[in-house]
């Protein structure tokens, strides 16, 4: 099965090699990279081509890295040719979460909505910067951006793909062609 880009999660990158028996440290960009504790293997962009490496050992560590042997990397010089590189899941491969917790990719599609019940418009995507990730939402032809964080995003609903929102006065006018 070959998997495309737009199928997949970025899960975080190689940060660099450690030691000389091709073991890698990685960097996990999650929520909770307890999460990932049993993963079997994740997928690394190589030239614009998704590989599949297998993992013998990973071992979490506190700060969102962990430690890591793949199958078939036995030397420093190997681990070399993937440091750096962006490491995937495929979405299908990502953990179930509670009905309270949701990942950005679930929020395309859903309905935006004021506390009131007005209709602002659709999720068309998420834009996920580093800090400050933007719902981005269509209503006609307006984009409205919307972070989300707690003081705006009150609830997400999966189950009927709803998002209530509370926003400042203003901020859907101000971005209203």
């Amino acid at each position: 099965m070959i998997v495309s880009l737009e199928d997949c999660f970025n899960l975080g990158h190689v940060a660099k090699t450690k030691g000389f028996k091709g073991e890698i440290s990685v960097f996990l960009d999650v929520d909770d990279p307890y999460r990932y504790k049993n993963l079997e293997r994740f997928l690394i962009d190589l030239n614009g081509n998704l590989s599949p490496f297998f993992i013998k050992k990973l071992k979490i560590r506190s700060n969102g890295f962990a430690d890591v042997i793949l199958d078939g990397i036995e030397t420093k010089d190997m681990a070399k040719t993937i440091s750096g590189k962006s490491i995937y899941l495929p979405l299908t491969d990502l953990p179930d979460l509670p009905d309270d917790e949701y990942y950005l990719h679930d929020l395309k599609g859903m309905k935006v909505e004021s506390q009131e019940g007005s209709l602002i418009g659709i999720v068309e995507q998420v834009l996920d910067y580093s800090n400050n990730p933007l719902l981005e939402v269509r209503q006609g032809q307006d984009e409205i951006l919307i972070p989300i964080n707690d003081q705006f995003v009150i609830s997400v609903n999966k189950k009927d793909g709803l998002i209530k929102v509370d926003l400042p006065d203003g901020l859907v006018e101000v971005n209203k062609s």
